[in-house]
């Protein structure tokens, strides 16, 4: 949508909703090695409440098949940043593991999204080995907290102690950033939310479609922000209905 090159590594069922996910793809222009599996497509069924809160329940069905001759050297090579989810860490870990020692071998920058305080629950030691390795880990409040024990504005600089960048989002007051000991505070965007899914991954994207291009953190973050405010306005993920040409003269 911005403009970035993208390759997404995944599994998808021999399926309907395995047909629909990779056209998506390709209707985005997104390259991807997306195999099959006989297992069905993986699905997230996510509830609404009146507050614009969403929650989900989630089956990862095929994804967790994924295996580690679906993950090509030479895209993990050819690319600046790899960028997993802490769903890719239930389960059998080494997948997840095997892209870090990849992109560590070929000095691509390593960023992880812990994605839900239950994976981290489950999943505590191997994220601990995974962020010893990481250079932008992102979190929102409730993560942030599930993983230090602590409020955003201080789980922040904890994580930052880890990973060269740490992003804490929390929602309509805004994120927090830590960068070589310094913490910074981005504001928020204003929006009138009716669905926040996606938020947290929209953000993601602007920050690191900026930071691939060379922005200042700020910069990237106000991207981020920006994107995610406007995803929230929206009942359901509907990227086609942002406007790119107004978000660059916003960030601009």
């Amino acid at each position: 949508m911005l403009g970035g090159n993208v390759i997404l590594i995944g599994k998808v069922g021999n399926d309907t909703h395995g047909e629909f996910y990779v056209e998506e793809m390709r209707r985005h222009n997104v390259t991807h090695t997306t195999n099959n599996h006989d297992a069905i497509t993986g699905h997230a069924i996510t509830f609404i409440t009146p507050d614009s809160q969403r929650s989900f329940s989630t089956h990862l069905g095929a994804a967790i098949h994924l295996a580690r001759e679906d993950v090509i050297e030479e895209d993990i090579a050819e690319s600046k940043i790899l960028f997993l989810e802490g769903y890719q860490f239930e389960g059998e870990a080494d997948v997840a593991l095997h892209a870090i020692e990849l992109a560590k071998k070929h000095n691509t920058k390593i960023a992880i999204d812990l994605a839900d305080p239950g994976v981290i629950r489950r999943n505590r030691d191997v994220l601990t080995k995974a962020l010893q390795d990481c250079d932008i880990v992102f979190v929102n409040e409730t993560e942030a907290t599930e993983w230090t024990g602590k409020p955003p504005e201080e789980a922040v600089s904890i994580l930052g102690d880890v990973c060269d960048i740490a992003i804490v989002k929390v929602g309509a007051e805004g994120s927090y950033i830590s960068h070589n000991g310094e913490i910074v505070m981005i504001d928020p965007v204003s929006a009138i939310a009716l669905d926040t899914t996606g938020a947290g991954d929209t953000y993601a994207a602007g920050f690191l479609y900026g930071y691939t291009q060379g922005w200042d953190l700020q910069k990237a973050a106000n991207l981020g922000s920006i994107m995610a405010a406007k995803i929230v306005e929206l009942k359901g993920v509907k990227l086609d209905q942002i406007n790119v040409n107004e978000l660059k003269e916003k960030i601009e």
